[in-house]
């Protein structure tokens, strides 16, 4: 168990701010993104990187609740909560938050007990039909989703650059 713990751990940081073999990490993707990029969005419909990020922290957060016994569940913050201030703090604070969420991650997994590791612990899914997933599954389907929202921040950057400067 131990191995595979250090290898959960790995892929959870290489995606955070380390070099994942699919390209730039989440923090080098974020790296130089003002808050008027941040808070931009293509499309009344779309999400911003702002709230992209948001989502990433509640569900990091949410992941390491249910690793610490909590029942599977929507965020406690929300699925996509609000931006609720556009300031180059808030921005800043968004940021922080997301690296604190990934922090205490790493310590439940790090402190997780082999056995738990490998017991079911999460949903694929809410409601009717539900499956169940082992602990470590769910840490590595959080890296996953997080590999997909920042292939989304990437583009969003981008289109960002070019709509707001």
């Amino acid at each position: 168990m131990q191995l595979e713990r250090e290898a959960l751990i790995k892929e959870l940081r290489r995606v955070h701010d380390g070099e994942p073999w699919h390209g730039p990490s989440r923090a080098t993707v974020l790296e130089g993104i003002t808050p008027e990029q941040a808070a931009w969005r293509p499309d009344a419909d779309a999400h911003s990187i702002w709230e992209i990020v948001l989502h990433m922290r509640n569900w990091t957060r949410e992941v390491a609740r249910r690793a610490q016994g909590g029942l599977p569940g929507d965020p406690i913050d929300g699925d996509w909560p609000p931006v609720t201030s556009q300031s180059s703090g808030a921005w800043a604070d968004a940021l922080a938050s997301l690296d604190a969420a990934h922090a205490l991650l790493l310590e439940v997994v790090r402190l997780m007990p082999d056995a738990r590791l490998e017991a079911l612990g999460g949903t694929r899914a809410d409601g009717p039909g539900a499956t169940a997933i082992t602990h470590a599954a769910m840490f590595l389907s959080l890296a996953q989703h997080d590999v997909y929202h920042t292939g989304q921040i990437a583009v969003l950057k981008r289109l960002a650059r070019e709509a707001v400067g």
